[in-house]
């Protein structure tokens, strides 16, 4: 089984007194199923699923309101018990269950003791759909991504590596990593890329390893179906929902434009497909923001967007892109960088706590004269901290010594090729102006860390 640093989430979940119900949102084969059974094994619970997509005649003990009584259909029709306080109820692919979404309510305010978890497939779209009654105020979530490069090191059998990165303080940052410790993080690293943090492809990788032809033929069969799988959802739009999903990989990075995209379709037609895209989690909107203050949405414009995949591995398989692709080159440079800000983007949209929504910004200036685009934007309470994903060991910082003078701040955030550190430099802005800052230099494989040791820096 995969070891999930949600399980720590759900453990502090289900030890709350007061909890709600829990509804997990994540996108199709994020392994939001095998997380809720992982969590139950872990923990000692009894879990009874109650899987809607195979059962549909189990929505029949959902027909009232009583708690007490759905416990005891569900137990007719299962033939198990479900006792409030030790065993675990798992409502499977709920959005095929609209009274199962209502009767949530019911159990938080009147079995409060029960352990209630939910997911679904295509949850997003029952959420959004105004036909469903959601449980306002009586439920809490938990967003699923694809495994973290840490989850990653454990499932290919390397603990004492993810326990180091999850471990490393910043006072120790500098000397943690000698150029062959570096090295090997960097070669796993060009592993993720290529499996990516979908727990089948992960867990099929890891597996094939202990084969003499290793994990990868397997590999390619299983992302290649799990792709099928998204191009052939939302069948009303699925030419241009296909459309829009294969073009996503090549623009990761780059601002996002319907102009041009189809002679066939309107760009009001490409916008829908988008945004399906979006609710079902396959695609990201990074939007610019002005970056004044938080919350960073209060000055978002909609208008300009960049776009990130889901995954990372799933992205390289689009791209036809190998471990040999990789070994090749620098991994900053791969598909010109895109790449990089694609493994970078998708660990810092779930790098906050698993209760947000998933959502990540860029900040850009256009002006002729002084143009200057940052890649992400980062919050640490209160602070706003510019993310820059950097070409190589080194590359110009002009966006980021221009946001960190225009905002008043001094204290930047960089990701690239390079051993960690921290430094403080003085630099001048081409109108003349001196910038004193500090700026914590990352390698790409800290990503998952960043927060963490951020926020270290700025309690100094």
């Amino acid at each position: 089984m995969l070891k999930r640093r949600e399980i720590a989430y759900l453990e502090e979940w289900a030890a709350r007194r007061g909890r709600k119900p829990l509804v997990i949102r994540g996108a199709r084969q994020v392994g939001k199923s095998t997380l809720v059974r992982e969590f139950a094994r872990t923990a000692g619970r009894p879990l009874v699923t109650v899987d809607f997509g195979r059962n549909p005649e189990l929505r029949q003990a959902f027909t009232v309101r009583d708690p007490a009584r759905i416990l005891s259909t569900l137990a007719l029709l299962t033939g198990q018990t479900i006792a409030p306080g030790t065993h675990l109820l798992f409502l499977d692919e709920i959005q095929a269950a609209p009274e199962a979404l209502t009767a949530l309510r019911y159990f938080y305010e009147e079995a409060p003791e029960l352990h209630v978890v939910a997911a679904g497939s295509l949850v997003e779209f029952a959420l959004a759909d105004t036909r469903f009654s959601m449980p306002v105020g009586r439920v809490e979530y938990l967003h699923l991504g694809p495994l973290a490069f840490e989850d990653f090191l454990d499932a290919m059998g390397r603990p004492e590596l993810s326990a180091h990165l999850r471990a490393i303080p910043l006072s120790d940052l500098t000397d943690a990593f000698p150029d062959a410790v570096h090295q090997r993080y960097v070669d796993l690293l060009r592993e993720y890329w290529i499996v990516g943090g979908l727990p089948e492809a992960v867990s099929v990788y890891a597996q094939g390893q202990e084969t003499a032809e290793g994990g990868f033929p397997q590999l390619a069969r299983i992302q290649q179906r799990m792709m099928a799988t998204y191009r052939d959802d939302h069948g009303s739009s699925r030419d241009r929902l296909r459309m829009v999903f294969d073009s996503l990989p090549g623009l990761v990075g780059r601002k996002f434009k319907y102009v041009g995209g189809s002679r066939d379709h309107r760009a009001a037609e490409l916008a829908d497909a988008l945004q399906l895209l979006c609710m079902a989690r396959i695609a990201y909107k990074v939007c610019r923001t002005a970056a004044n203050g938080v919350p960073l949405a209060a000055e978002m414009n909609e208008r300009h967007f960049k776009c990130l995949f889901m995954d990372v591995g799933l992205a390289c398989a689009a791209l036809h892109l190998d471990l040999l692709d990789l070994g090749r080159h620098d991994l900053t440079l791969v598909n010109a960088g895109a790449m990089a800000e694609q493994f970078i983007g998708q660990h810092l949209l779930y790098s906050g706590p698993a209760y947000e929504t998933p959502a990540l910004y860029y900040w850009a200036r256009e002006t002729r004269s002084a143009a200057a685009e940052v890649d992400y934007l980062m919050t640490l309470g209160a602070h706003v901290v510019p993310v820059e994903v950097k070409a190589g060991a080194t590359g110009s910082l002009k966006s980021l010594h221009q946001f960190l003078k225009e905002k008043g701040s001094a204290f930047g955030l960089r990701f690239n090729a390079a051993a960690p550190s921290l430094l403080h430099d003085s630099t001048r802005l081409p109108n003349g102006d001196a910038l004193d800052y500090h700026l914590l230099s990352l390698p790409l494989y800290l990503v998952g860390q960043a927060r963490r040791l951020a926020g270290e820096f700025r309690r100094r």
